[in-house]
């Protein structure tokens, strides 16, 4: 059976689709699965023993409000790539017209998606030939876990939800190195996030840092990407004791540091979802989305989050006049830490 799979972007969505499609490669070891993903995310991919082909393009033409003929031109110009193998099903984990021109441009006569109720794009169902209905509050491993063996036939199951990332010698060193400088025992705070509405207020991650420093004697490792220095910068500045520690990890360097981390404090972006599949102990800081649907699916991770507001229900904004669901005070993150770590 050959397999195209099309999730394309984010790190963290990508993340997400992976114990899918380890299901498949479990259950059908001589398949050819091909991935297709999104160069900027297809980094956590490569490597991976689940894809026998990973196919990297770029998106970002199709961005801009434009038409459904328009997205199928831009597509059809990086097809080449896609049509090499002569799949027997295609499955769109994304949800997107953008996913849903792939999975039709591949060529496969079995293209599955999720039913209308499911897709981020309704538009995109235009592209598919069969659906599967999810039903409310499924988390997202789950979700994509059903359509893979919906699509597939194979049983489904929710034991060994795997997070096959290949790392090698280079990222081990790179953690070796920031841990060298942190000390064997620490934490990792992660301040940044896509949207500006799942920021925790970086001057608390300062402070926390400090309440972590006092009650347990470990260095906080302030981890972010490059362009998200300023956040981490400013959690320094809000630090008393000084007991923090900033870097820039690559992304898999950052995946073999959270494996050894004792804690890892961060809201609903990839790095967070990566410290998951890394086994780290995780405290996820959620407001204008789901615990339920993006969070950690381990019993013992906890999450801060703010219930009690109405405004919280299908919000999902990536801006806002209001912005109080993120504003959970230290004291409560803290106790949240102390909890996990027990």
């Amino acid at each position: 059976m050959r397999i195209l799979i099309v999730k394309l972007s984010s790190i963290g969505d990508i993340i997400h689709a992976l114990p899918a499609v380890t299901a498949i490669r479990r259950a059908l070891p001589d398949a050819h699965i091909s991935w297709v993903a999104e160069t900027r995310s297809a980094e956590i991919l490569r490597g991976s023993p689940i894809v026998d082909e990973l196919i990297e393009i770029d998106t970002r033409s199709m961005r801009g409000g434009k038409v459904i003929d328009e997205i199928v031109l831009d597509m059809t110009r990086q097809a080449s790539a896609i049509r090499k193998q002569k799949y027997d099903v295609a499955i769109d984990l994304q949800g997107l017209l953008k996913s849903g021109v792939i999975a039709k441009i591949s060529g496969a006569k079995k293209r599955w998606g999720f039913s209308k109720s499911g897709l981020r794009e309704p538009a995109s169902r235009f592209f598919l030939t069969d659906t599967v209905q999810i039903g409310p509050k499924t988390h997202i491993i789950r979700k994509n876990l059903r359509l893979a063996t919906a699509a597939t036939g194979i049983p489904y199951a929710e034991t060994n939800l795997d997070f096959p990332i290949t790392t090698d010698d280079e990222h081990r060193a790179e953690a070796d190195s920031i841990i060298d400088q942190a000390g064997e025992r620490f934490a990792i705070l992660n301040p940044a996030g896509g949207w500006v509405t799942k920021l925790w207020h970086a001057e608390k991650f300062g402070q926390l840092a400090d309440a972590i420093w006092e009650e347990t004697g470990m260095v906080s490792v302030i981890a972010t990407a490059p362009n998200e220095a300023a956040l981490a910068q400013t959690a320094a500045e809000n630090s008393r004791s000084g007991k923090l520690f900033l870097t820039q990890p690559s992304l898999k360097g950052f995946f073999e540091l959270a494996k050894r981390a004792r804690i890892y404090v961060g809201g609903d972006t990839g790095p967070t979802h990566l410290a998951v599949a890394a086994g780290a102990p995780v405290v996820g800081l959620f407001g204008p989305t789901e615990w339920w649907r993006n969070g950690s699916l381990m019993p013992s991770d906890i999450c801060v989050e703010r219930d009690e507001i109405p405004c919280r229900i299908d919000c999902h904004r990536r801006t806002c006049s209001k912005w109080i669901c993120m504003d959970s005070d230290v004291v409560t993150v803290m106790a949240a830490v102390r909890l996990r770590l027990s």
